[in-house]
């Protein structure tokens, strides 16, 4: 599993400007694909350990660590629902709608949540191949255990990127979420990366499955590790 310079930031909470400085001052491994920066997940995983890295979040999370904070994606999916034939254009308004309905929380602090999403930059897009990405506010954001949000948004044509995803194909297919905390960020971003790596969840996405087709899917992912033996990496 390749990863790019977000994921890789996000992963150990630094600045894409630490992990520059990591591959040019402590040989941090990665190859350069057409101007762009990849990472091989073992060898990113492996480098970190040698140095006594905290890579135990985000994609570099160890896939037997499902339960670090105790959030359920079941749950949270459920909150935010799954949007089908939604216009590329209408993503942005999407995730402010989601936001607006996020339990456990007061009007103020959707209000600034939503705020937080229309600046400059406030949604970091993370694409993870297949032609699936995790959009995310940017910004860490403490809400409450009893909040978060999880959304499928299934896209009616191809979302407009700054960088292509690495390997080409474009992506229709977002799981926006925003998380209760900043350690649960982490946490959703790194299951939800497995998630579409391992198991079915992937192919019932883009096979246009039921909704409780979808959701049991994710729920049997609340349930079991995702090194369980019968969560077959997919190709």
């Amino acid at each position: 599993m390749y990863l790019n310079l977000i994921q890789i930031a996000e992963s150990f909470g630094v600045a894409e400007k630490v992990v520059e400085g990591w591959i040019r001052d402590e040989g941090l491994p990665h190859t350069v694909d057409r101007g762009r920066l990849l990472f091989d997940r073992a060898q990113v995983a492996q480098w970190a350990a040698t140095r006594g890295l905290a890579s135990q979040a985000g994609f570099l999370a160890p896939e037997t660590s499902a339960f670090a904070t105790g959030v359920r994606l079941e749950a949270l999916l459920r909150v935010g629902g799954i949007w089908r034939d939604v216009p590329a254009a209408e993503a942005p308004k999407m995730f402010e709608r989601i936001a607006a309905a996020l339990p456990g929380t007061t009007p103020p602090v959707r209000h600034l949540v939503a705020r937080l999403l229309r600046a400059p930059g406030g949604v970091t897009i993370a694409p993870v191949g297949g032609g699936f990405a995790l959009p995310h506010p940017s910004a860490r954001i403490a809400l409450g255990r009893e909040s978060g949000t999880v959304a499928l948004l299934m896209l009616r044509e191809p979302l407009r990127l700054a960088e292509p995803p690495a390997d080409g194909v474009p992506v229709t297919k977002l799981f926006f979420f925003i998380a209760p905390s900043p350690r649960a960020h982490l946490d959703v971003l790194g299951r939800l990366g497995l998630l579409l790596t391992r198991g079915p969840l992937r192919e019932l996405v883009n096979a246009a499955a039921s909704d409780d087709e979808i959701l049991k899917a994710v729920a049997a992912s609340d349930r079991v590790p995702a090194s369980n033996s019968d969560m077959d990496p997919a190709s």
